[in-house]
């Protein structure tokens, strides 16, 4: 197999502001698999957080690269892959996720299936995505509400965790009001005190909020799973929910959890995850970092598998580079063609000549 790589950066229509940063655009690293003249794509992005900068995504990638020159077919590396027999230095998930999107997408090209159905899903997976709206003034939020349910969202996720919490709960009701009929996900991103989480959930409760994600700061996921037990409304672990192992100290014992491909490290790490809390009463949500489509696509094809879907990353771009699963309308759909089922938009296809 040979495989090739690409750097490409990757613009935010509007810088996105959450309680612990804003960000105007990342890099994407696009790997290339190829045998016998089909190409398999998959897609890592850079992110602060997660300590990915995109120098570290490309000496990781050229190491996984040059691993699966060993293997006879992409068959066998997605095999080995899957039940962790593949060898060689530990890479961070998000490197592990996207070289397993790219031989999904080359073994369901090579059998002629998309990749939901190689995962054993007999339909083609449909959802209704949260569209994310960043900390800013409750005015613009509403504008913001206003104009998304207009073109079909039903589910939009308000960002919070300003130093002044009633910037927070001035913001949530101004949506509520343009958008009453909308379901509400709230996100602090880890901004909150218990003592502050405890005083304001039954305000956001009130205004008809559905679930409240990761409102501690991580670290401690006892104390998030004893607010939990107390909460007006369900709590969703994402921070303190990266691994299996995560998931399983907190199944039964939060609401949710938030599942993020590159923090889990695939779709199969996914599917264990979601096996995991089968019957526990957590409930899973599927979210995603800011990436092209190519980078959403692999989620997308498990999205009918969650509770709530949060996969608006590419919608979130001034330019999406590739095409293929939606979401302009609020939902998000995995294409029937083979593989990943994206494409190259014309304006991009140089990109990996």
């Amino acid at each position: 197999m040979k495989t090739g790589l690409r750097t490409v950066r990757l613009a935010l229509t509007e810088p996105l502001r959450i309680s612990r940063s804003t960000m105007a655009a990342r890099d994407a690293v696009w790997l290339s698999v190829e045998h016998d003249g089909v190409t398999g794509h998959g897609e890592a992005v850079s992110s602060v957080y997660y300590r990915l900068d995109t120098g570290g995504l490309v000496r990781h990638l050229t190491a996984a690269g040059s691993r699966l020159a060993r293997f006879p077919d992409p068959e066998a590396a997605l095999e080995a892959l899957r039940t962790g027999e593949s060898t060689g230095e530990p890479a961070p998930p998000a490197v592990t996720a996207a070289v397993e999107a790219a031989l999904l997408d080359l073994v369901g090209k090579r059998a002629g299936l998309p990749v939901h159905r190689l995962l054993g899903a007999a339909d083609t997976p449909v959802a209704a995505t949260a569209r994310t709206l960043g900390i800013t003034s409750p005015a613009r939020a509403a504008e913001w509400a206003r104009s998304l349910v207009a073109k079909g969202f039903g589910v939009l996720k308000v960002k919070a965790g300003t130093p002044d919490p009633e910037d927070d709960v001035a913001r949530v009701r101004a949506v509520r009001d343009a958008a009453p009929r909308a379901r509400l996900l709230l996100d602090p991103n880890g901004a909150w005190t218990a003592a502050r989480a405890r005083a304001l959930l039954p305000r956001f409760a009130e205004l008809g909020v559905e679930a409240v994600e990761q409102p501690l700061a991580p670290g401690d996921p006892e104390a998030l799973a004893e607010l939990a037990a107390r909460s007006p409304l369900p709590v969703v672990a994402d921070e303190d929910a990266v691994d299996l192992e995560d998931v399983r100290r907190l199944a039964g014992r939060v609401h949710g959890v938030n599942v993020k491909l590159a923090k889990c490290g695939g779709v199969h790490a996914a599917l264990r995850i979601a096996e995991s809390i089968e019957g526990s009463g957590t409930r899973l949500m599927l979210g995603c970092l800011t990436a092209s489509s190519l980078g959403l696509a692999p989620a997308v094809h498990l999205a009918d598998r969650a509770r709530w879907a949060d996969l608006d990353g590419h919608l979130l771009l001034a330019h999406d580079p590739w095409s293929g699963i939606g979401g302009e309308d609020g939902r998000v759909r995995a294409s029937g063609l083979p593989g990943l089922g994206v494409e190259r938009r014309e304006a991009h296809r140089a990109d990996l000549a």
